[in-house]
C-alpha cells in the first residue's frame, strides 16, 4: 500500500517565534515500522508551511491509499481539513488520525470530521501495522485493539492496546523523511528516550497517555540513535522526554556512553525538580548538556499541592540554583490561572519566576485539555468557556476562574513575560548572550500591551 503521513500546517506560536517546530516523532516511528512493507512518505506541512493547495498536491502526486495524521488539539481542525481534502481527491482514500487528542476524543473526532475513517487510540506502532494489514486484505476492523472506526454508519470502539514494554524494539525514526532543521545555523534533531510518567499532575495528560507507567530505553540503545543522528551531520539533540532525568543511573550510564564514544553533540532535555541532584547535573553538562526545562508551575505551594505537582518550592530553588553554579541554562515554566487561584496567587508565581531567574521563562494560562483531570474537573463544574479547540494554545482563556475575569487573566499573562523580560538585569543578560530575539519579542510586546491600555482608556473615557 502506498501511505502519506501528514503533520498539518496551523498557526502555531512556536514556530511564528522560533520559525520552525521539532519535527513529528510520533510519524517518524510509524514510517519506520511500516517502511518495509509499504510505500510511505512524511509530509510535516507544518514546517514547510505548506497551503492547502501545496498539500492538495503533494497529495495527487502520490496518489496514496491510506493518509496518517498527526494533530494537536489546536491543529485538530486543520487535521479535519487534510482529510476532507483527501477525500475529496478520492473518496476510497482511508483517513486516519493519531494523537494526544484524537485519543482522548476519539468518539467526537469521528462525530466532528465525517471526512476520518479510523482513530489510532495510544501508542500507534503495532496498532498501524495491523490496522494497514487488515485494510489490505479487505478484512474486518474489529479484531485490532486500540482503535475507534465506522462501520455501517456506527462509531466502533475496540478496547484499548497494551503498551510496549521493550522500548528497543521500536526502530528508530525515519528522520530521512523528514526536513531538515537548523538553528542559527546549527543543525539539530530531536529524540524521545522514554515514555510515560508516573506522576500525577492535574493539567497533563501524559500519566494518562502512559497509563502512569514510565519506560525508558536502555542506554546502549539511546546512544545508538545519538551517533546515528550525529552521522546525519547533526549538532545538536533536543531530548523530549516528559522526564529525561527520571532514573538517576539511567542517566548516568547515558553519559558515559557518550563521554566513551567521543560523541561530540550538544544537547538539552526536560527534568523534574526532584529528580535531578548536583552530581548528575555535573554527569550531563560534562557531555555536553547547555539546558534543562523544568516544570515550577507555581510560586505557591498549596497551589503546587492543589494540582498534583508533587514538588516543593525549595525544590525548585534547589533545581535551579545547581544549573547555575554548573553555569547552564534554564527553562521554568509557569501556569497562571488554575482552578482556585486568585490575584495574589499569580503575582507570587511572576514575582517566584524572577526570584528564581532562570535564563528563560515560560508563561502560560492554564489550559483543560482533553485527557487531563483538570478536562474532566472542568467539563463537571461547568468551567469550560468554549469548546473551540484552535483556541486551546496556553496564550487564551478558556476555562473560567471564580476570582479572577478572563480579561484580568490575559492581562497578567502578558504582564508576566513584561515584568520577567524586560528587567534591566535581564534585558543586560540577553544581551551578553547575543540573544536579541528575546529583547526584540519583548519590546514588540510591550509595544502591542501599551498600545492595547491606551485603546482601553480611551473607550473608557468616551464612555465616562
Amino acid at each position: 500500500m502506498k501511505i502519506i503521513l501528514i503533520q498539518p500546517n496551523y498557526p502555531s506560536i512556536v514556530r511564528k517565534v522560533l520559525g520552525e517546530v521539532a519535527h513529528p516523532l510520533g510519524l517518524g516511528y510509524i514510517a519506520s515500522v511500516i517502511r518495509d512493507e509499504h510505500d510511505v512518505i512524511i509530509l510535516d506541512a507544518l514546517n514547510l508551511d505548506y497551503t492547502d493547495e501545496e498539500v492538495t498536491d503533494d497529495i495527487k502526486k502520490f496518489d496514496p491509499d491510506a493518509i496518517g495524521i498527526t494533530a494537536t488539539t489546536p491543529a485538530i481542525y486543520e487535521a479535519y481539513n487534510v482529510a476532507k481534502i483527501a477525500k475529496t481527491i478520492n473518496p476510497d482514500i482511508t483517513t486516519i488520525i493519531g494523537g494526544a487528542h484524537a485519543t482522548f476524543m476519539a468518539r467526537e473526532v469521528l462525530e466532528e470530521c465525517p471526512y476520518l475513517d479510523i482513530v489510532v487510540r495510544g501508542e500507534g506502532e503495532e496498532t498501524i501495522q495491523e490496522v494497514l494489514h487488515i485494510l489490505e486484505k479487505k478484512k474486518d476492523l474489529s479484531k485490532i485493539s486500540g482503535i475507534t472506526y465506522r462501520q455501517n454508519g456506527k462509531i466502533i470502539e475496540t478496547e484499548d492496546r497494551p503498551l510496549i514494554k521493550d522500548l528497543d524494539t521500536i526502530p528508530f525514526p525515519s528522520y530521512d523523511l523528514l526536513p531538515k532543521l537548523e538553528s542559527n545555523g546549527v543543525k539539530y534533531g530531536v529524540m524521545m528516550t522514554s515514555r510515560g510518567c508516573p506522576f500525577k499532575c492535574t493539567f497533563c495528560s501524559s500519566s494518562l497517555l502512559g497509563q502512569k507507567r514510565w519506560r525508558g530505553r536502555s542506554a546502549d540503545n539511546v546512544v545508538e540513535e545519538i551517533q546515528f543522528l550525529e552521522s546525519r551531520g547533526i549538532k545538536e539533540i533536543e531530548f523530549l522526554d516528559d522526564t529525561f532525568t527520571l532514573n538517576s543511573q539511567r542517566v548516568i550510564d547515558i553519559c558515559d556512553r557518550i563521554k566513551e564514544e567521543k560523541i561530540d553533540l550538544s544537547w538539552s532535555c526536560s527534568s523534574r525538580v526532584n529528580t535531578i541532584d548536583k552530581e548528575m547535573a555535573e554527569k550531563m553538562k560534562e557531555v555536553r548538556c547547555h539546558t534543562i526545562f523544568f516544570g515550577v508551575e507555581s510560586g505557591t505551594d498549596w497551589v503546587l499541592k492543589s494540582i498534583g505537582k508533587g514538588i516543593s518550592l525549595k525544590d525548585a530553588e534547589r533545581s535551579v540554583q545547581i544549573t547555575k553554579d554548573l553555569n547552564m541554562n534554564s527553562i521554568c515554566s509557569f501556569i497562571l490561572g488554575m482552578p482556585g487561584e486568585n490575584i495574589d496567587t499569580i503575582n507570587n508565581t511572576v514575582n517566584f519566576a524572577i526570584k528564581l531567574d532562570p535564563t528563560f521563562a515560560q508563561f502560560s494560562i492554564a489550559t483543560p485539555y482533553p485527557g487531563t483531570e483538570l478536562f474532566d474537573m472542568a467539563v463537571k463544574e461547568g468551567y469550560l468557556l468554549t469548546k473551540d479547540w484552535t483556541r486551546y494554545t496556553g496564550t487564551d482563556p478558556v476555562m473560567k476562574i471564580l476570582d479572577i475575569s478572563t480579561e484580568k487573566l490575559k492581562e497578567m499573562f502578558t504582564r508576566a513575560y513584561l515584568k520577567f523580560y524586560l528587567r534591566p538585569s535581564k534585558i543586560l543578560e540577553q544581551l551578553k548572550a547575543k540573544r536579541f530575539f528575546i529583547i526584540k519579542n519583548a519590546v514588540s510586546s510591550a509595544i502591542d500591551y501599551l498600545r492595547s491600555l491606551n485603546k482601553k482608556y480611551n473607550i473608557d473615557n468616551t464612555i465616562n
